[in-house]
């Protein structure tokens, strides 16, 4: 892979950018310091950037009695499952930089049974690592045991939205062979 391609694809980036595009890589830039590779990844076609950024603000950053940490937890815990290393790299110092705590975003990368973390939280990575190995086997008992912990049934609803998006982006991800900024690794520790 080319040390200037976010992929192992040969899929260039649009130039120049649609003015909204380059506005939203200009709030990254001023934001984050970084643009992120799962951006110029997908920037090849500004329709599929539009529509993961939109799933990924709404499922992320939108309102959900989830908090951010929550949700940077599940997908932590999920993309350790499935191997992704962008997610662990990108998602793993978000948890760093959200719970000022290394040593948990340390853990959940390694095994989230080791981490931390309370037991509702507990049982939040519980019913997304079981949605992620055998969804198939999900049933009511598990989002009782949820609703035993305090989730409401949107919550319930939440969690499972951010375990399969990042289920999908892991296997993009890795079947592409994207690599995360170089960045990530030394930030909030």
């Amino acid at each position: 892979m080319a040390n200037d391609m976010p992929t192992a694809l040969n899929l260039p980036q649009v130039d120049p950018l649609p003015a909204d595009t380059q506005k939203y890589f200009d709030v990254c830039q001023d934001k984050l310091g970084i643009i992120p590779n799962v951006l110029r990844a997908y920037a090849f076609d500004i329709e599929k950037l539009n529509a993961f950024t939109a799933m990924y603000n709404d499922l992320m950053l939108g309102d959900s009695a989830l908090s951010k940490l929550e949700r940077e937890m599940i997908a932590v815990a999920v993309s350790s499952h499935n191997k992704c290393h962008y997610c662990l790299v990108a998602h793993g110092a978000a948890v760093r930089q959200l719970s000022g705590n290394p040593a948990l975003g340390e853990a959940l990368v390694m095994n989230y049974k080791v981490a931390p973390i309370d037991a509702r939280q507990r049982a939040m990575l519980d019913f997304a690592l079981k949605l992620t190995r055998e969804s198939a086997n999900v049933e009511e008992a598990d989002r009782q045991i949820l609703r035993d912990h305090g989730f409401s049934d949107r919550d319930i609803w939440d969690i499972a939205s951010v375990t399969g998006f990042f289920n999908m982006t892991n296997r993009v991800a890795s079947g592409t062979d994207m690599r995360p900024n170089p960045e990530y690794h030394a930030q909030a520790r």
